[in-house]
């Protein structure tokens, strides 16, 4: 592939943009770069669903500030052929279409190349490990991910295995492809990048923060169809206050997630079956 052949620029959102190309770059002397931004490279072929609802509300604030970086590779620039081609039957016969790994190869080439430091590839896909709250900090430390959205049938194995791809699920069901399960996945982990949320002390108060669901929250009126807020909550007795909250996290957790509250009683060295005086 010769230069005036390179895939189109991809679409960049933010401060700054990056332009593929096939060759290693500096990217630490890169003036394009953001430095120290996290950088979200999507391989996709919808980019025109990008940001979405990322570009709203404090992670669409974020990412005009340049605290993150989106870029999106369109995949279809990438296809064999004057019709570009990124698809063909699955080898074995089936019904559906595979997505090539010749194809998805040189988009995660170029995507690669444009990374720096620590840049997971992840493929969405519902056989992945399911995306929680601690795989969405883990992420939330590295220099940036990225992502390739599935369509059809699914990817060629041999690209999976070629780089190393890891799989990641959004839960047991099934979408028309991957573009939703990467905002979901971007969202997740962009919050808990410093300064991208206004208050860093609600990260900590937050579900899964230690195996826990959030406690139940209330605001004013006081009274609302009858129904008034615990009192505990209006004691102005922090110590009452924080009590209650641990409580109904503990509640909440045993009732409506078992696994979680099993997770939590291991840590803490209590016995899952035992009665907690919940």
């Amino acid at each position: 592939m010769t230069d005036d052949t390179l895939p189109e620029r991809p679409r960049a959102i933010g401060r700054k943009s990056i332009r593929p190309t096939l060759q290693p770059r500096d990217l630490m002397g890169d003036p394009e770069a953001l430095a120290g931004a996290w950088q979200a490279q999507v391989i996709t072929l919808l980019p025109q669903a990008f940001p979405g609802i990322l570009g709203e509300s404090l992670i669409g604030k974020a990412l005009k500030d340049g605290l993150w970086q989106l870029h999106t590779l369109d995949l279809r620039t990438y296809g064999e052929g004057k019709h570009r081609n990124v698809d063909d039957t699955p080898a074995g016969g089936g019904a559906g279409m595979v997505l090539r790994a010749d194809v998805v190869g040189k988009a995660i080439a170029d995507a690669k190349a444009n990374a720096r430091g620590i840049t997971p590839v992840i493929y969405l896909s519902p056989r992945g490990k399911p995306l929680n709250q601690e795989m969405a900090r883990s992420l939330s430390k590295t220099d940036g991910v990225i992502l390739l959205c599935g369509r059809f049938e699914g990817v060629d194995e041999r690209v999976l295995e070629h780089f190393g791809v890891v799989e990641v699920s959004l839960g047991d069901f099934i979408l028309t492809g991957g573009e939703i399960a990467a905002q979901a996945l971007i969202d997740a982990t962009v919050r808990l990048i410093p300064r991208v949320l206004g208050n860093g002390d609600s990260i900590e108060e937050e579900s899964f923060a230690d195996n826990l669901l959030e406690h139940p929250q209330y605001t004013k009126p006081t009274v609302w169809e009858g129904r008034a807020i615990p009192e505990t909550l209006l004691s102005g007795h922090h110590a009452k206050i924080a009590a209650w909250r641990k409580d109904m996290a503990e509640r909440l957790t045993k009732e409506r997630r078992p696994d979680l509250w099993r997770a939590y009683c291991a840590e803490h060295g209590l016995d899952p079956e035992e009665d907690q005086e919940l």
